[in-house]
């Protein structure tokens, strides 16, 4: 481990073997939120691990006691409160929470363990280890990565727009709306993993991914945010273009895969749109990808083949399927549940979780496994000041802080209460 530390190796692996599956109406409560910090410590050590580049022990550990198909249970199940609950419970009109923060937690779950799974599953031994649930997965990226494509068919990205007389569950839901983007990102880079095992896993499903243009600018999400390319910049690959790529490679030249996939008249057009984006500069960038040039050009003078029409027997993901068929007709019934028993907390129980989340939530840590400079909360320039009551939030200037304390202000107040009763 390197020098900063969250977490000594006994403690570790006491938080990796007590890690467990939650039904949808728990989500929030008390064990579910304690689970919630134990994760976003593991999460946060294995980033510190990873780029300390001195072993990976929270890889080691969730392999060793068999919780990477509980991470992939655990992504599910959030995802499909996400869809299923959520808009039942902002709908609910005696629900008026006075705040809004412990519903972000569990908003924010389903991006806590997507992370964690982008760091691991760079092990191949991580993606074995998953065995059938790594078809669980696999169809979660499919739908996290459709709605990409979805959303940019409508035009480009949400903005993040400021708006003084939205309420505190509008803002909420603009903000999951908002890390759908962060979380389809991470979900992109965990599949391009798994395609690291494409000879061992049967991947048949090609998922494209878009830029978004709008008028005069060209905007790629990057290091968590919408930001706009300068014209200098836009012939350089990007990390998530990088995992495209590889993801395509991975698929179309392993042996596997070429003789599982079935070659038709369409799928050869599609595939061989992929040469007008094969330039000399993407190549020169990810020299791998000649390979990949070779392998279109002879495509095109293949021949295509005929539907296969043989019995073909495969395994089917099954864990959205069981949620779904376990909590059918029950999604108004756990939003009402939640409503009196998980979001409604106290004064009290809220001063209490506000110190919880400061001690899981530490600055030193944070800072470290930040990817770049902080930036700004009103306009997201670049920030080197932090409110110096709560420490938690930075801006670029004096002003932007005043503009944005209508927002900060019940989080501040409630986090600064929080570190006074320590």
């Amino acid at each position: 481990m390197g020098d900063l530390e969250l977490l000594l190796p006994g403690e570790a692996a006491v938080l990796v073997r007590g890690l467990r599956s939650f039904p949808l109406r728990e989500m929030g409560s008390g064990g579910w939120n304690q689970q919630h910090e134990n994760l976003e410590k593991l999460n946060m050590q294995a980033i510190l691990d990873a780029t300390a580049s001195q072993g990976e022990p929270i890889q080691e550990l969730l392999v060793t006691h068999g919780k990477i198909l509980t991470l992939v249970e655990e992504l599910i199940a959030v995802e499909m409160w996400k869809q299923k609950v959520f808009p039942v419970l902002c709908r609910l009109e005696d629900f008026k929470p006075q705040n809004t923060f412990p519903i972000y937690m569990v908003v924010h779950h389903e991006a806590s363990i997507i992370n964690l799974l982008e760091t691991v599953f760079f092990h191949k031994e991580v993606c074995e280890s998953a065995e059938d649930a790594v078809l669980d997965l696999i169809d979660y990226c499919h739908r996290k990565l459709t709605l990409l494509v979805a959303r940019s068919s409508r035009g480009g990205p949400p903005e993040e727009e400021e708006c003084q007389s939205s309420t505190p569950m509008q803002e909420l839901q603009k903000q999951a709306e908002l890390m759908e983007f962060e979380i389809a990102s991470k979900a992109l880079s965990v599949l391009r993993y798994i395609t690291d095992c494409v000879d061992r896993w049967s991947v048949r499903h090609l998922l494209p991914v878009h830029w978004f243009f709008s008028p005069g600018k060209l905007q790629q999400f990057e290091g968590g945010r919408w930001q706009t390319v300068a014209p200098s910049e836009q012939q350089k690959l990007s990390k998530l273009d990088g995992q495209v790529w590889i993801a395509l490679y991975n698929l179309l030249l392993s042996h596997e895969a070429r003789a599982r996939y079935c070659l038709t008249s369409f799928a050869k057009g599609q595939l061989l749109k992929l040469q007008a984006f094969l330039t000399d500069t993407l190549v020169d960038q990810l020299p791998n990808l000649a390979g990949l040039q070779g392998f279109l050009a002879q495509l095109a003078l293949t021949e295509t083949q005929p539907p296969k029409k043989d019995l073909v027997l495969e395994q089917i993901p099954e864990i959205w399927e069981r949620l779904e068929r376990e909590n059918r007709g029950k999604w108004q019934a756990i939003a009402k549940y939640q409503l009196r028993h998980v979001f409604s907390p106290s004064e009290q129980d809220l001063r209490l979780q506000a110190r919880r989340w400061a001690e899981t939530y530490r600055l030193d840590v944070l800072e470290a496994i930040a990817p770049e400079r902080p930036r700004c909360a009103y306009c997201s320039a670049e920030a080197s000041k932090r409110c110096s009551r709560c420490q938690n939030e930075w801006y670029c200037c004096r002003e932007c802080q005043v503009k944005h304390w209508e927002k900060h202000g019940k989080a501040c107040v409630l986090a600064a209460q929080g570190d006074r009763a320590k």
